[in-house]
């Protein structure tokens, strides 16, 4: 499937633009994501069966409780297996040497690479190393084994109270585009599933690129100050940022007051072009605040 083509072929049909991230920010699916599917093979994968808990920890502060939520998979397996657990003290206690997988993370750091398992497909169709291919391979059987385990887990999450409102009263007055690292397939099918694909113009997976790309792909049919990034992690900020799109924070554990905030304030703020400046910089403060650095095995030691 062409998915360049559908970035490529898509058109405004209002003056404003409004980006939504899925997983964690319309959907409280990040959790049971993490924690059921996610987190489980990981550690048998990755051979982590010895410090179990400890890498449990890490994933949940990588992917739910820091600076680094949200990101793709990869960038976050990574950030876990070469800082994090090294530095865990049951790791520690254990003399657990944390496997490495070198050329995993020389793909992972390659800005060319398109982290996803077309991505990691044509790494291995390419590679001439044996220990390469064979690396590459087992990575992707984990990240093909993570999205069976979400299909047959994840079911039934409804949207964030006031998602579906905001969704409702912003048709009609702007475009709607999900921007996402998660699979394409798993977007289409919960966004489906719960009736609020209908308010899109586009459903953008990792599988068209990063959520800079995404949006910068669609953004340039827009006059300037008119397109909003509605995300709950700093990567989706940042990809606001790169592309000079404002940004609404869906402050992690407080996501219902967040969508209610903006389904009664926000939005209209946005609209009326009074949202930058003073307001979105409160909102980003409280937004960072809730997302330390630094995990708590290592600021309170």
């Amino acid at each position: 499937m062409d998915y360049r083509k559908k970035l490529d072929e898509f058109n405004s049909t209002k003056d404003y633009l409004v980006c939504i991230d899925s997983d964690g920010c319309a959907f409280d699916t990040m959790g049971i994501k993490q924690r059921e599917c996610f987190c489980p093979w990981m550690i048998a994968y990755f051979g982590l069966q010895p410090v179990a808990q400890a890498a449990r920890e890490c994933k949940e502060f990588a992917d739910l409780y820091s600076k680094t939520r949200g990101a793709n998979r990869h960038v976050t397996i990574k950030r876990i297996l070469t800082e994090l657990l090294p530095n865990h003290p049951q790791t520690k206690a254990f003399g657990f040497k944390v496997p490495q997988f070198p050329h995993y993370f020389a793909w992972v750091d390659d800005p060319g690479s398109l982290l996803s398992n077309d991505g990691l497909k044509r790494a291995i169709a390419s590679a001439d190393d044996p220990q390469a291919k064979d690396e590459l391979s087992h990575i992707l059987e984990w990240a093909e084994r993570v999205n069976w385990a979400v299909k047959e887990i994840v079911k039934g999450i409804p949207p964030f109270p006031y998602v579906r409102e905001s969704m409702d009263k912003l048709s009609g007055r702007a475009d709607m585009v999900v921007v996402s690292a998660t699979p394409l397939e798993a977007l289409e099918r919960e966004w489906a599933e719960h009736g609020i694909a209908r308010y899109t113009g586009l459903i953008c997976g990792q599988e068209m690129g990063t959520k800079t790309e995404q949006i910068a792909a669609v953004a340039p049919h827009y006059p300037e100050g008119r397109v909003l990034m509605i995300g709950d992690a700093p990567g989706d900020m940042r990809a606001a940022r790169a592309n000079d799109a404002l940004f609404y924070p869906i402050v992690p554990g407080d996501e219902i007051a967040a969508w209610k905030l903006f389904y009664e304030e926000g939005m209209e703020r946005f609209l009326a072009g009074t949202y930058v400046g003073e307001y979105e910089e409160m909102l980003i403060e409280r937004f960072e605040r809730a997302l330390p650095e630094r995990p708590p095995w290592e600021v309170n030691r």
